[in-house]
């Protein structure tokens, strides 16, 4: 945001009789904003259920046109992202600014891989939970629960500490989720191997058992690591929004992430990808998805088809052209086409990019449709979903958080339209 504001809005409001002058703002690129803060001396608040049209920071990290279908992180494209680049490096981008050096990628990547291991007394904290909790549960409790193992990178204004923190933030990730997997299924916890890359390394804490290795496929881990990174950041998002809610009041970055877990666990935010899946189950079979086309056209009809549309994006998701090619990939890898629930997606899939009632809403696929397909043909339960979309975004909230706390910040305090009763007297 520039630091003058070279436009202003007039607010005229009826019955007074100075209008209120107010800043306009222009970033890099985008809609320009009014700057509302000076009206609560006024008298006045704005009105914005959702804060759908309400900026609650500037920020250098990620840029979304949801009408013309473009992400941008730090200026570089999704697709050209997910095409060149790798988790890690984008890890690097969303932290640091500019992409890494040779050295710096190198460094960086040995660093993630010394901090996997998490510390032995974790493992007794899982005992905790009950054998059926759902993993999103676990992972709330064990992310929080870093900030008592971690106390030499909590101080939020030492540089250095938001810098480990980071770091270790996006290496422990995955450990945990693996952690939240095995403790769900009764089996051992596999150990971090510092031999195998990112996604390979979570595959293989996934799927191992002491008594049988897993070899992790290349295509598998290649799709696995995409899924990541196109899951890295989204810009003002409901878990990203919450992780700076909650740091803007000091909260260490470990429970900031918690909050944002807690956030992201909702099914209409991080759960989608999961409710793909059980609205295929729902539909049951291919020759069933005329009846639930025409269910989802039907005003009067509560059913919604999952996994199409999005709230930002009135234009085809960019993610999801990149998911579409990769679970492509995947099912040909596994063999798996004929497999019913797949094809009912496939189905579902060609139906919207053909039908003119899902063209003409722009209902397009989105990314969460794709990633809970290859997630499914994977093998990987539709509880782990989300812990799968967090572990991805954790770079994003852990970016915005350190920005926000890099500069200086005010504590969240949105204001409220009150209601309510008006003051009464305690009855007598």
């Amino acid at each position: 945001m520039t630091d003058q504001a070279p436009k202003q809005a007039t607010l005229t409001i009826d019955g007074v009789d100075d209008p209120i002058e107010l800043p306009i703002y222009s970033g890099s690129v985008g809609p320009d904003v009014i700057d509302v803060g000076k009206l609560t001396a006024q008298g006045y608040f704005t009105y914005d259920p959702g804060f759908v049209s309400t900026a609650s920071c500037d920020s250098e990290i990620t840029y979304i046109d949801g009408d013309n279908g473009v992400l941008l992180h730090r200026g570089y494209p999704i697709e050209q992202l997910a095409e060149k680049s790798d988790y890690l490096e984008l890890c690097y981008l969303l932290l640091n600014g500019e992409l890494p050096t040779a050295d710096e990628s190198a460094a960086f990547v040995d660093t993630i891989k010394h901090h996997t291991m998490v510390n032995e007394q974790l493992r007794s904290f899982f005992k905790g939970f009950s054998p059926s909790a759902h993993p999103m549960a676990i992972l709330c409790g064990v992310v929080g629960a870093l900030s008592a193992f971690y106390h030499d990178s909590t101080d939020i204004d030492n540089p250095e500490h938001r810098k480990i923190t980071a770091h270790r933030l996006i290496a422990k990730m995955p450990t945990l989720a693996a952690m939240s997997y095995k403790h769900a299924q009764g089996q051992p916890f596999i150990y971090p191997r510092n031999d195998l890359g990112y996604a390979e390394n979570f595959l293989h804490m996934m799927f191992a058992t002491p008594c049988e290795d897993y070899k992790v496929s290349p295509t598998i881990a290649k799709a696995m690591d995409r899924i990541f990174l196109l899951h890295a950041d989204h810009e003002q998002n409901a878990s990203t929004s919450t992780v700076r809610l909650a740091g803007s009041t000091g909260a260490n970055p470990f429970a900031s992430v918690a909050a944002g877990i807690a956030a992201l666990w909702g099914p209409s935010h991080g759960g989608a990808n999961e409710a793909v899946l059980n609205m295929l189950d729902e539909i049951g079979s291919v020759d069933n998805i005329p009846e639930y086309i025409n269910k989802a056209k039907d005003k009067n009809d509560p059913f919604r088809i999952m996994g199409f549309g999005h709230r930002v994006y009135k234009n085809y998701d960019p993610r999801a052209k990149v998911m579409q090619q990769t679970c492509h990939e995947v099912l040909e890898e596994l063999g798996v086409e004929d497999n019913p629930v797949l094809a009912m997606a496939r189905e579902l899939e060609r139906i919207a990019l053909e039908d003119e009632y899902f063209v003409e809403k722009r209902l397009y696929p989105n990314v969460d449709f794709y990633s809970g397909i290859i997630l499914k043909a994977i093998g990987i339960p539709v509880e782990m979903f989300t812990v799968i979309f967090a572990t991805g975004r954790t770079p994003g909230w852990i970016a915005h958080w350190n920005e926000m706390i890099s500069g200086p910040y005010k504590i969240g305090r949105p204001r409220q339209l009150y209601k309510g009763y008006t003051k009464r007297d305690y009855p007598s």
